[in-house]
């Protein structure tokens, strides 16, 4: 669909999501982020919805200036998804063991590895840049120096929430690795750092909505949040590259000889510097992908629903941007009121997975219609491919 405009604000906001189908909190947020000086534009993607701090499936453009909460909590938090050379008929009927063998490999929830993980010893993995990494950690901000011997050993573990890894097949029967999971505590220890430093300058006091406490150009404020919020998000590549590298290793001893041909990861909470027209921005995706012409992503559903390889089109008014998934039509809270384990076991049919009360606030019915986001961004991505899990693993 074309994008609309909301009237009344003092930037344009531009909507791939009907304006009355968005809830009021939603609306009240992104009219409250078209008030600050600094913002040059603000885009809104089909699986849009309220957020803690600022609206999930927005786009913000900004001129020498970065709002931490518009980022959100999970630093750098993506998808990695892989294709194998296995295809639906070379998987067992009881994937029961497979899931087990991942759930064993990859620690979920506030889990993490009992040591760090040695990353040359990952199928896969690319082995450097890590001494360096490592050494950036020691000029990262003084509230998480305690934290480094966590940080290490959560590299390569899911978290819980919404993060999930899953085996899925796509529409011509070959068979995918996908993974959705970010900064892990690290990140969001570094981003609460500094949204409460932001909101504490003085050029942030008659904010309309302290969350959206900025930083702006050359000041040492910004410097160290920039320092390490570009660490956090190679953190969270690195954490996902792990995960992705033991789960393939995984697979490989179920499936001797299988070959794993293509890699593609993104970010979807992050901050990217870009130019449009003659302007440098900083451009905010929170629940968001990158879709420059050319541009591979990837947009996941639920539980039960999938999820999209996608090509971005390019489209600027997005701010080359797509949205990062279906997006949730309910609260979890409201959802574990909704729903039972029963429903949470009907809607999940054909998928291995956790089906306990746990996960009820992940139900399928929690979410948007998956389908019906990718409709509404036809002139930001085109579909790749369309996969469907088979095995999918919750913290």
């Amino acid at each position: 669909m074309p994008y609309t405009e909301t009237p009344g604000s003092r930037v344009p906001i531009r909507m791939w999501a009907d304006p009355h189908t968005v809830e009021d909190a939603a609306m009240g947020q992104l009219q409250r982020v078209t008030m600050l000086p600094w913002v040059h534009g603000v885009a809104v993607m089909p699986d849009v919805h309220y957020g803690k701090g600022a609206t999930v499936g927005s786009v913000i453009a900004m001129r020498d200036a970065v709002c931490p909460a518009a980022v959100g909590v999970d630093i750098g938090c993506g998808m990695t998804a892989v294709r194998s050379t296995l295809t639906a008929q070379d998987l067992p009927d009881d994937l029961r063991r497979l899931r087990s063998e991942l759930e064993r490999a990859i620690p979920v929830g506030q889990r993490a590895h009992n040591r760090p993980v040695d990353p040359g010893r990952v199928y896969g993995l690319r082995t450097s840049g890590w001494d360096e990494f490592w050494r950036e950690f020691d000029r990262l901000a003084p509230t998480v120096q305690s934290r480094r011997e966590r940080a290490a050993r959560q590299i390569g573990t899911l978290g819980g929430g919404n993060h999930f890894l899953e085996v899925c097949v796509d529409d011509e029967g070959a068979v995918w690795v996908v993974l959705h999971s970010g900064s892990r505590n690290i990140g969001k220890e570094l981003a609460e750092y500094h949204i409460a430093r932001a909101q504490r300058l003085p050029h942030n006091k008659d904010l309309p909505d302290r969350d959206l406490a900025v930083f702006v150009a050359d000041t040492p404020e910004m410097v160290d949040y920039r320092r390490d919020l570009f660490w956090a998000q190679d953190y969270a590549r690195r954490n996902r590259d792990v995960m992705m590298g033991l789960a393939c290793e995984v697979v490989r001893r179920q499936f001797p000889g299988v070959r794993f041909p293509q890699w593609i990861s993104c970010h979807h909470n992050y901050v990217a510097e870009e130019t449009y027209g003659d302007t440098d921005v900083l451009v905010t995706r929170k629940g968001a992908i990158r879709a420059g012409r050319g541009d591979v992503g990837i947009i996941p559903g639920s539980m039960a629903t999938g999820t999209y390889i996608v090509r971005g089109v390019g489209n600027e008014a997005s701010f080359n941007s797509a949205s990062h998934g279906a997006g949730r039509r309910m609260s979890r809270s409201k959802a574990r009121k909704t729903f039972t384990e029963a429903d949470l076991v009907a809607q999940t049919q054909g998928v291995e997975c956790r089906t306990d009360a746990g996960v009820v606030d992940e139900i399928p019915a929690a979410y948007k219609d998956l389908s019906q986001v990718m409709d509404a961004q036809r002139d930001l991505v085109e579909v790749v491919a369309h996969l469907r899990q088979v095995v999918c693993v919750k913290g």
